[in-house]
């Protein structure tokens, strides 16, 4: 049965300030849950409606009743089990290969979509600026399908990281040039932008090169592209001319 202070804890963990003060995320459903628990993610506490999980030690498996779970969840219909996890501490960026960086990039369905995209193509890093949603949010969490436990993530200054950055740097543009008449390269940093404003002023002047995705309808009326779908293209483009 779940305490007044466990439900209490659960559910702060809705918003940012609490999971870092706590330094604990939670994650909904058995898909993503087993990810994690095959991870280095360090589970807390896992609670479930039904016997399963029983590779989880008992003292860290409880068993709750469909109604607690509606308590602590934040999806509007509970799967059958939510676990808590700590919140790792953020690792060595490693600037090597294709590296994603995202300029303020505000909706968590978004940034759990472009992690599972960067799983698919084997991009291993992720830097966010510091605007960016936290990965650690439900929504992020859930939309990453498990891929949270596969690509790094960090958060920095993303105009000073760039500014140090010796790889050739992609900035994602109305106007730019056709990234399919572009030779791409093995290693770089592609940025994506805000989902209303794009790349900001700051970043855009960091950028070396200036590619876009062209329009092949003939009413060309369409202002632009969803960001995760525009980098699920980007990065397709990027593997496929460096195809061994």
């Amino acid at each position: 049965m779940l305490s007044k202070n466990q439900i209490k804890l659960i559910s702060s963990l809705q918003q940012k300030k609490h999971r870092f003060i706590n330094h604990l995320f939670f994650a909904e459903g058995i898909k993503v849950i087993q990810e994690l628990v095959k991870s280095n993610f360090e589970l807390e506490h896992l609670y479930t409606t039904k016997e399963d999980f029983n590779e989880i030690p008992s003292h860290k498996r409880s068993f709750i009743s469909e109604n607690e779970l509606h308590k602590i969840s934040a999806l509007s219909t509970p799967n059958t089990c939510l676990a808590v996890f700590k919140i790792p501490l953020e690792s060595k960026i490693d600037e090597s290969g294709l590296i994603l960086a995202l300029d303020d990039i505000r909706d968590p369905g978004n940034l759990g979509t472009i992690l599972r995209l960067c799983d698919w193509f084997g991009i291993q890093q992720i830097i966010c600026s510091k605007e960016t949603v936290d990965i650690y949010n439900q929504k992020v969490v859930q939309a990453t399908m498990g891929s949270i436990a596969r690509v790094k993530v960090n958060y920095v200054d993303l105009e000073a990281f760039l500014s140090k950055s010796t790889l050739p740097i992609f900035g994602t543009f109305m106007e730019g040039k056709n990234i399919y008449k572009t030779e791409l390269p093995q290693e770089g940093i592609i940025v994506m932008g805000n989902e209303a404003n794009g790349i900001s002023e700051i970043i855009e002047k960091l950028t070396t090169n200036k590619i876009t995705i062209p329009r092949f309808g003939d009413i060309q009326m369409t202002e632009s592209l969803n960001v995760a779908t525009a980098t699920s293209i980007i990065l397709s483009e990027f593997r496929r001319q460096n195809l061994k």
